[in-house]
């Protein structure tokens, strides 16, 4: 007798957990779980479906993991290019300071319809304003996310609608988890925050640490992001910034620290030994902050994972930061010392699954496609000229995929895109409203 299922994915090549693909497989998803991989003809022998997809000429992916974004800064696309630094504390911060309620509802659905339809299932928030009208989108997406809001206390250049002492932020972002933090079938996590060492007074830096490690939940800071930070830090506390984390309490196996270009290699051996999560955004850093020392902590065996910086910059889509973290790398690591495999294909795409479900601490349950796991799963259509033939497909897919190459989208057991149409947004409604948005925004911002 056959066993009754929620969703079977047929006849498609998958991507194994140790990152080789293996073809002619079906995949049987019972509620949010993956419960069976094997041959279409097993797999037909003993279950039937409620749903199925068809994966002829897919493939199987674990779903991307955008591990650092900024949800209030979708409007921001196309603003900051060709400006002088410091962007951050000229245009970002400005920005989100001026966004209401609505503003950042209608920013959160643009976002999560961007990161469905890039092929991203998970992502980590690194603190906005409104976050609760952020939650609400993202529980209704059907996305997977780790939210927390923006903590600053200090700084000439924070508006004050942006500051918060401690005591205050510590209750905003508790306030959250009480009415956030489970919810959409666990898909919501709600963690602290500290927006970065220049703008945390040693309070806010303590406070925010404490709190993580209390609520059992993360801990989500930019960290070395570029050399003004360090410089920052060597002024006033005669340290750099992950020597100053650390001081304060912040450096742990529950911090995700987003950037991390300009380390020592002393900082590096820290971060090692407090089981950091490392995020690295290449466009970003590449346009502003340089190049990170990948290939020195990938030899630590560092958890590392990708993050697209939010859109103001660039798209959301992980493809493309794969693409040109690959570039990047090779050109400044590899070609002065002929070394091609600077940073394999594999590794890449490591970084942008499983490397960000560590850096969600969700390791466990997200990032590559086995048995017991999570279904976080993407297909991409590879019957196309520019994928297929090929020698490599993973290499290929780091090379030549694009986030249009993915159709399918399940999160959580669910479908949440199929045939590329989302079915948990209305994007022609999004659209339309976001087009109407922009420049009221940026009127009221004053860009």
């Amino acid at each position: 007798m056959k066993n009754l299922v929620d969703l079977i994915i047929k006849n498609c090549s998958l991507i194994t957990s140790d990152f080789e693909i293996k073809e002619n497989q079906s995949v049987v998803i019972n509620e949010d779980i993956i419960l069976a991989i094997d041959t279409p003809e097993i797999i037909e022998q003993t279950y039937y479906s409620k749903d199925t997809l068809d994966g002829k000429g897919k493939l199987l992916m674990p779903g991307l993991v955008d591990a650092h974004t900024h949800i209030s800064q979708q409007f921001l696309r196309g603003r900051i290019a060709d400006e002088y630094p410091m962007i951050w504390s000229r245009i970002l911060v400005p920005f989100e300071s001026s966004l209401n309620e609505t503003d950042a509802f209608n920013s959160a659905q643009l976002c999560c319809l961007e990161m469905i339809k890039s092929g991203t299932t998970a992502f980590a928030e690194s603190g906005g304003v409104h976050m609760h009208k952020v939650a609400e989108v993202v529980v209704q997406s059907g996305l997977r996310g780790a939210i927390t809001c923006s903590t600053m206390d200090q700084g000439p250049f924070i508006p004050d609608s942006m500051k918060s002492s401690p005591l205050e932020a510590a209750e905003k972002i508790e306030n959250l988890y009480k009415e956030f933090h489970g919810a959409g079938n666990g898909r919501i996590q709600i963690w602290f925050a500290l927006r970065q060492v220049m703008t945390s007074t040693p309070a806010l830096i303590e406070l925010m640490a404490r709190k993580a490690k209390e609520y059992k939940t993360g801990l989500h800071i930019h960290l070395s992001e570029h050399r003004d930070e360090v410089s920052y830090c060597l002024q006033n506390y005669q340290k750099r910034p992950a020597e100053v984390f650390d001081q304060y309490g912040a450096l742990g196996p529950n911090l995700l620290a987003a950037h991390s270009v300009v380390l020592t290699e002393s900082e590096i051996d820290l971060m090692k030994d407090r089981k950091v999560n490392i995020v690295h955004n290449p466009r970003s850093n590449f346009g502003s902050h340089g190049f990170p020392k990948t290939p020195r902590l990938m030899q630590h065996n560092m958890p590392i994972g990708m993050g697209t910086d939010g859109a103001a910059g660039s798209s959301l889509s992980l493809f493309d930061e794969m693409r040109v973290f690959r570039s990047g790398l090779n050109v400044f690591w590899g070609l002065p010392i002929f070394d091609p495999l600077v940073i394999p294909a594999k590794e890449l795409l490591k970084m942008a699954t499983v490397g960000g479900a560590s850096a969600l601490m969700l390791k466990d349950q997200i990032g590559t496609i086995e048995i017991g796991k999570k279904a976080d799963l993407i297909l991409l259509n590879i019957d196309q000229p520019h994928l297929s033939p090929t020698h490599k497909l993973i290499s290929t897919i780091i090379e030549c995929a694009t986030s249009k190459d993915v159709e399918d989208s399940i999160i959580d057991g669910k479908i949440v895109m199929k045939n590329r149409q989302v079915l948990t947004l209305d994007e022609e409604k999004i659209m339309f409203e976001s087009k109407q948005a922009l420049k009221p925004i940026a009127e009221k911002a004053g860009i």
